[in-house]
């Protein structure tokens, strides 16, 4: 009997990746990339060149279709396997992502006197343009002493499904109105390959605001808008597919853009954040997963329900099935390293990582390690992209304190990498303050490569780090619940413990060093709260003043 295979496709924010995994042990048979024809439209509209206005952030779900197209036959093909021994495809994606469709599926954009119209496109997850919304959102939640918005903190994003919405009712009522459902691309990409449409239940609790089987309700929408009265039960409302369910069988149409044979299972779809956890064997309670990358994304399954200040929402099943699964998050922190180096570094330091055969980040890591903590006299906020977690608040912006005239390049890198560790152990500590303590921090993305940053990470939080045995990480999670959709597996607890990846405990704290680090946190938490919890809104202030410059 031959060996069976599943594919996981993982749906970023610039490109889709499928891999092909042995079922049995996880093993990684093959992968490709496919980068979006489209990639991100944020300054202008691809096909007018309209200008959009500031926070926009578009996509065309037409390139979504072209990486099943391109990297699934691809991915076969290195992987050197009969791609009739392939039973179960499963996919993740950015989140929120939305859709507006027709009742057939499809994208409004592709309806020809909408294809110019910026509000018949994908709204990507980083589409912050409706905040105006989402503060109405949030105002009048508290005003009504809603129930469902302690769950997610106590406030929710610009990012997601409520807000993203009332911006399209508002800006294009035409296009509204003519919407059949306001669709998450991680469910729109699932109905595309088995021609059925089902929520999956991690998209509609996190970032549609699906609690205890219900939507806000009608007069909660009705007093932000008459016009929104039934967006929840019209617009969005569908039926939930729960995380590892077959949402059904591959069509002869999908079958020809990937070369997998027609019927085979398609898992119902999920969030890369959230799919990573059991690619990484963390599907039990207090096992939390920091995806770290341009930004991080913490995951933890518990087995009790509780609100947590500033996280981004706790889901029955969320993660995996018979677990709350809860979420939180930074908006910037490889991104921020990234800014600083492309902004703020001299040539010379280029020039020398050159000649050392480094790259930028590595030069100035292997600069700033050997310093004693605290010896650069510096402390940062880590809100270059707003703060997500825990004061969930975009308006927030960074800042380093404790700048001389003889601070070096390298010693504001490291603050930098200090301020996101401070800003990760303040989520931890909420969790922990609320009930829900983490009791092992695994980590996966990009930034595992940094062992500085890794280890700096342990002695702030002090907490042994272990870290995921792959770097593809969300599209093996895929993988693992496409085996599970397929019967492969029970559960994705069984095929977690089968086919993830995961090394235990490879940085431990340092005991001196955290205590020096528990001081430089005190700091961070000062400012934290002086600049973030309304004592000085100098950094609102500040950003309206650049907005109407």
């Amino acid at each position: 009997m031959s060996d069976k295979y599943v594919i996981g496709v993982d749906y970023g924010t610039l490109s889709g990746r499928a891999l092909v995994v042995r079922a049995t042990d996880g093993k990684e048979m093959g992968s490709a990339v496919f980068d979006y024809p489209n990639a991100v439209m944020d300054r202008t509209l691809n096909s007018s060149g309209a200008s959009l206005g500031p926070d926009w952030a578009l996509q065309d779900a037409n390139d979504y279709v072209e990486v099943l197209k391109h990297a699934v036959p691809e991915a076969l093909k290195v992987s050197g396997i009969d791609p009739a021994d392939v039973v179960g495809i499963a996919t993740d994606f950015t989140a929120c992502t939305m859709v507006p469709v027709l009742k057939d599926g499809t994208p409004l954009s592709q309806v020809s006197d909408l294809k110019d119209n910026p509000h018949a496109y994908v709204k990507l997850w980083k589409h912050h343009a409706a905040q105006p919304h989402a503060d109405r959102i949030n105002a009048l939640a508290r005003e009504r002493g809603e129930k469902w918005l302690p769950r997610y903190g106590g406030q929710i994003s610009s990012e997601w499904e409520l807000a993203k919405g009332l911006q399209l009712l508002e800006e294009a009522p035409d296009v509204y109105q003519r919407m059949y459902k306001f669709v998450e691309a991680a469910d729109w990409i699932i109905w595309q390959l088995c021609g059925n449409y089902l929520r999956n239940a991690c998209t509609a609790g996190y970032k549609g605001n699906l609690q205890d089987g219900q939507y806000p309700s009608r007069e909660y929408f009705k007093a932000l808008n008459p016009e929104f009265e039934l967006f929840a039960e019209e617009k969005l409302a569908h039926t939930i597919g729960q995380l590892g369910e077959s949402a059904g069988g591959l069509t002869p149409q999908a079958a020809a853009w990937t070369g997998l044979p027609v019927g085979i299972a398609v898992a119902v779809g999920n969030v890369d954040a959230h799919v990573t956890a059991p690619a990484a064997k963390a599907t039990e309670p207090g096992q939390m997963v920091a995806i770290m990358g341009t930004s991080t994304c913490h995951v933890m399954n518990h087995d009790v329900i509780t609100e947590v200040p500033g996280m981004c929402g706790v889901v029955d099943g969320g993660i995996v099935s018979g677990l709350y699964g809860y979420e939180a998050g930074q908006s910037g922190v490889g991104d921020i390293f990234a800014w600083y180096v492309k902004n703020q570094v001299p040539q010379r330091y280029f020039d020398a990582a050159d000649s050392a055969g480094l790259s930028i980040h590595q030069y100035l890591t292997d600069l700033a390690a050997p310093q004693a903590v605290g010896a650069h006299g510096l402390v940062a906020l880590d809100w270059h992209s707003g703060n997500r977690s825990v004061l969930v608040d975009h308006e927030l912006s960074g800042t380093i304190l404790g700048l001389t005239l003889t601070t070096t390049a390298e010693e504001v890198y490291r603050a930098l990498l200090e301020s996101t560790a401070y800003g990760t152990r303040m989520i931890v500590d909420t969790f922990a303050q609320s009930g829900v303590p983490v009791k092992e921090f695994i980590v996966a993305g990009g930034l595992l490569k940094n062992t500085f940053l890794m280890q700096l990470y342990s002695d702030v939080t002090r907490l042994p780090i272990s870290t995921i045995d792959t770097d593809q990480g969300p599209a093996l999670g895929s993988a693992i619940h496409a085996a599970v959709a397929s019967g492969i597996y029970a559960n994705v607890n069984e095929a977690a413990n089968a086919m993830g990846k995961v090394n235990k405990h490879v940085y431990l704290p340092n005991e001196q060093r955290s205590l020096q680090y528990d001081l430089l946190y005190r700091e961070y938490v000062e400012l934290h709260d002086y600049f973030g919890r309304g004592t000085n809104n100098v950094m609102k202030r500040l950003k309206q003043m650049k907005r109407e410059g």
